[in-house]
């Protein structure tokens, strides 16, 4: 079956990745053409079905951040090289004849000039270039861009502006600027296609994995049983009751990723009356999958919600507690650092990366048993014990104590003292 690329992009490009897309074998293009970039979110929400979205550059792919967030399915967007700026400084230095301190440029990342011309061995000063990379993040501005150019060339500084963005090549030809749109070289265009193909090829693989879910609850009334029905009608699975309050799911990666990007879980507790645990686990093989979904349903049965859902996943991490969080720890102890601290603390690696995960989510380095307790979803209890053995091995320090009542006991307040970013 063919791997169905939307494309994303002008009409010179579209024209152009027809072209080159006919020479690729097990792909279908399916072009959708703007006139101008920010249009590039409005065409996502006109999307028919396909495997991986190709946008022709970063502006577009950044302007429909929100619709494309949405996506169930990856995206990509062809991106500027030192093969791109090669192949445009070769052509104004061969048909134009114009010299590099009369150019104007604009791309997403300077250094790609910078490089071609060391390694070219071009001294060139000045260079007069736009880096809008800052600008993609936030606010995409065209006539800022516009701007960059047109102040240059009133002030008679350049002879040719050098321009990435199509958008911005229309607006200097309308100002009667000479400009040259940054080339995509014929084989920049196919590598972009390739690796589009081998992204949604990838994808493909992955949510085509298996995936075993168990729901068990305390009693089972006539309602509850369609609803469970109905569930696992949503995210294609087959059901099977294994005894009066608990059944079984198969289903694959993919729908349950399609599930939570959805909402479907969260309505499914929402309906539901009584306490309710779920644990869904993916694998390989069905035996891996089912394995990896008992002890994602272990985690949701000891957890002091009574509503509540894991998923473990074929690289063992756990992400959960659903419907409220989708934190997700490692139950694989894997950096030599962290196998360090497992042996000496001697507590699991899921309490450990839930414990690394805390200290990054913190603005404030300081915290007590209390907030570490919030976060772990265990009792005081719990959590005073696994930090006397981080405290006992130096994994945490005592930096003081405060006291937030006029009454009673100050607390202790903690600080990490081992690495988190790993």
């Amino acid at each position: 079956m063919k791997i169905k690329i939307a494309v994303i992009g002008s009409e010179e490009f579209i024209d152009r990745i027809l072209i080159e897309g006919s020479n690729i074998s097990g792909i279908e293009i399916v072009p959708y053409m703007y006139q101008d970039p920010s249009e590039a979110g409005k065409l996502i929400r006109s999307l028919k079905p396909c495997d991986i979205v190709f946008y022709s550059g970063a502006f577009p792919y950044y302007s429909s951040k929100g619709e494309r967030e949405k996506l169930t399915i990856p995206s990509l967007y062809l991106a500027q090289d030192e093969m791109a700026f090669a192949y445009s400084l070769l052509s104004i230095l061969y048909n134009y004849k114009i010299s590099l301190k009369r150019l104007s440029i604009d791309l997403m990342d300077s250094s790609i000039v910078t490089n071609v011309l060391s390694d070219m061995n071009f001294k060139v000063k000045p260079l007069r270039i736009m880096d809008y990379r800052e600008m993609l993040e936030s606010h995409f501005d065209v006539e800022k861009i516009v701007d960059f150019h047109h102040t240059l060339w009133k002030k008679g500084s350049i002879d040719l502006a050098l321009t990435s963005v199509h958008a911005v090549c229309q607006r200097l030809e309308d100002l009667g600027i000479p400009t040259l749109k940054m080339a995509d070289p014929r084989l920049t265009l196919i590598r972009g296609l390739q690796e589009a193909k081998t992204q949604a090829e990838l994808y493909r693989s992955k949510s085509a994995q298996v995936s075993v879910g168990y729901i068990s609850f305390p009693h089972l009334h006539r309602l509850q049983l369609k609803y469970v029905e109905a569930f696992a009608l949503e995210i294609h699975a087959s059901i099977q009751q294994m005894d009066e309050t608990s059944f079984i799911l198969y289903s694959t990666k993919g729908d349950i990723e399609a599930l939570m990007n959805q909402n479907v879980l969260a309505d499914f507790f929402d309906k539901w009356q009584d306490s309710i645990f779920i644990g869904f686990g993916y694998g390989i093989t069905i035996t891996e999958a089912d394995l990896n979904a008992k002890v994602a349903l272990h985690f949701a049965e000891k957890d002091s919600d009574e509503k509540c859902g894991y998923i473990l996943t074929e690289k063992k991490e756990l992400q959960g507690p659903f419907p409220n969080e989708r934190k997700q720890h490692s139950l694989i102890v894997a950096q030599p650092e962290f196998l360090e601290v497992a042996k000496k603390t001697k507590l699991s690696p899921a309490n450990l990366s839930k414990i690394m995960e805390f200290g990054k989510s913190r603005q404030m380095l300081h915290f007590t048993a209390a907030d570490l307790a919030d976060y772990l979803q265990v009792t005081r209890r719990s959590t005073e014990r696994i930090l006397k053995k981080l405290v006992d091995h130096s994994y945490v320090k005592v930096v003081g104590e405060e006291m937030t009542y006029q009454q009673g006991r100050p607390r202790t307040v903690y600080e990490l003292n081992m690495p988190i970013y790993q």
